[in-house]
């Protein structure tokens, strides 16, 4: 697929609608792959020297052996920050989403195999998935993970998801949500390094079984929600010099009152 700015057809639309994800392979051009890729390496290395030195940062840091995964990533290097308002993603925010949509969260995922793990099915949100609201549960978060290694053969930690499980009125059996062996419906996202997946809030999903030797997964996590929603501690987790330096369209995603004077605006 051609990586010009375009609206999602009516195919994606529908293929969206209906199974509450879609995968865009070649989304991101070979050369910004190796870009992030370099730099998402390098930031973990610097987040995991702060860790382990009790120094502050802006978000989270989890180390697990080889494996780090670290949050509020807009500040450690100009690249992430470009990659929240990456042009051909826009019209899909606008399209699936909302016309005026806000910056909700943002990782980076970084994991080597083999590793003996369960799965971890999950639902995105706060008060346990968004439930409160009911079956089925509004789409109120948009995730948009970026594929930065080749993911093409699967049990390297593949993003995993159960199509149309966005729909559901009822939980999967407990016993099968343990189960590496994935049950029936379940389905491993095996695609290349700049692949882009979209997937809505309810959507059942977890990182796969990493049992391949040498298998390795780098995600770029983004994810966005609409602008009247307050779901997301990282609208004023940076430090007013970000905000300060932000261009017009990257301040549209946040809240006005994260800014100094304060903007009174709307969406």
């Amino acid at each position: 697929m051609a990586t010009d700015t375009r609206d999602a057809t009516q195919a994606e639309r529908f293929f969206f609608d209906n199974n509450g994800y879609l995968v865009i392979e070649e989304f991101l051009p070979p050369g910004m792959v190796a870009n992030l890729l370099e730099v998402s390496l390098r930031v973990a290395e610097e987040r995991r020297e702060k860790e382990g030195a009790g120094a502050p940062q802006c978000g989270m840091t989890h180390v697990d052996g080889e494996n780090t995964r670290y949050f509020y990533i807009l500040g450690d290097d100009p690249l992430f920050l470009d990659m929240l308002t990456h042009p051909p993603l826009m019209p899909y925010l606008a399209g699936l989403l909302n016309a005026k949509p806000h910056h909700h969260a943002s990782d980076v995922i970084i994991e080597y195999g083999p590793k003996a793990r369960g799965m971890g099915w999950h639902l995105d949100g706060h008060d346990d998935g968004y439930r409160l609201f009911g079956t089925p549960i509004p789409l109120l978060q948009l995730k948009v993970g970026y594929y930065l290694t080749d993911m093409t053969q699967p049990d390297q930690g593949n993003l995993c998801v159960i199509p149309g499980s966005h729909k559901a009125a009822h939980r999967p059996d407990a016993d099968e949500l343990q189960d590496t062996d994935l049950f029936d419906g379940a389905t491993q996202v095996c695609a290349p390094g700049g692949t882009a997946i979209l997937f809505h809030n309810a959507l059942w999903h977890s990182a796969g079984p990493l049992t391949r030797d040498g298998g390795r997964r780098v995600m770029l996590y983004y994810a966005y929600e609409h602008p009247w929603m307050m779901a997301s501690a990282e609208h004023w987790g940076y430090p007013q010099s970000f905000y300060d330096g932000l261009t017009p369209e990257q301040r549209s995603f946040f809240h006005g009152f994260v800014f100094d004077p304060p903007e009174h605006r709307w969406g």
